[in-house]
């Protein structure tokens, strides 16, 4: 399988999935024209997509879901109260019969490619979060916690590429200019992981077929690429000690990432 961060953070959110035969979008939270020219990079053909996974109904997360699946009938895949909350907002009409109705912890298949949905804690209707596995590989996705624990370990755990969300450094949060109430949002337990929880989720996390960590959703406010990338890798550092660590990198806001291969 391959993985291409086309945007991360929090003015837009998407990313590619797929192999040789199948591909699909994880959120399209920026404009339909942004989307077709990061997939015109990476040589992907949007009208091929397979389908739209929404992990919740937020503008950062849907932005562009309602031009991109008119334009080339694409599915969106979502639960039914994320659905319903989209279809309250601002996406505009959409065709009928391109909704499909996941349920956490139910899997899925697309094409070859299995989808496994899973609960996350997030100010948000239903919102889910998925893996990914084909021909015994696995993609573990995991943005906008507001916490971890053994129920999301047990979905993120022998994946062999992580997409896992470092959003904010705390003291960074806590000395800016973000009013207090959305400063205890984001902290909450229904908000975002910082770089130190998600340091401690991934240190949950590493087994000797995990070769790649994306870090992603960064705060424009209260983080900083290198920030991440430090606590982050000093973590693992300490974790495996003489074993060869990861490749950690960080998924940017604006461009597209390299495309990762999982194999």
């Amino acid at each position: 399988m391959k993985i291409c961060s086309i945007a991360s953070g929090s003015s837009g959110n998407c990313s590619y999935i797929g192999n040789e035969s199948t591909g699909f979008l994880v959120d399209a939270g920026i404009s339909g024209k942004k989307i077709e020219q990061g997939l015109e990079q990476i040589e992907v053909d949007p009208a091929s997509l397979k389908g739209v996974l929404v992990t919740h109904e937020h503008s950062d997360h849907i932005k562009g879901i309602g031009v991109i699946a008119r334009k080339y009938q694409i599915p969106i895949y979502g639960t039914a109260e994320t659905i319903n909350a989209m279809l309250k907002g601002k996406i505009g009409k959409i065709p009928d019969g391109l909704f499909r109705f996941v349920r956490p912890d139910e899997a899925f298949e697309i094409d070859d490619i299995t989808v496994q949905p899973f609960t996350i804690s997030h100010d948000a209707a239903n919102p889910v979060c998925y893996t990914f596995s084909s021909d015994n590989v696995k993609i573990g996705y995991a943005t906008d916690l507001g916490k971890y624990d053994d129920y999301i370990i047990k979905n993120l755990s022998n994946s062999d590429l992580l997409f896992l969300e470092a959003n904010h450094d705390e003291n960074m949060l806590m000395v800016g200019a973000y009013p207090y109430y959305l400063k205890q949002r984001i902290l909450g337990d229904h908000g975002h992981l910082s770089n130190d929880l998600s340091a401690e989720l991934i240190g949950h996390l590493l087994h000797d077929k995990l070769k790649t960590i994306i870090l992603a959703h960064l705060s424009k406010e209260n983080n900083y690429e290198a920030l991440a990338y430090e606590t982050i890798a000093q973590s693992v550092a300490d974790k495996v000690g003489d074993k060869k660590a990861p490749f950690i990198t960080i998924a940017n806001r604006e461009t597209p990432s390299e495309v990762f291969t999982v194999a």
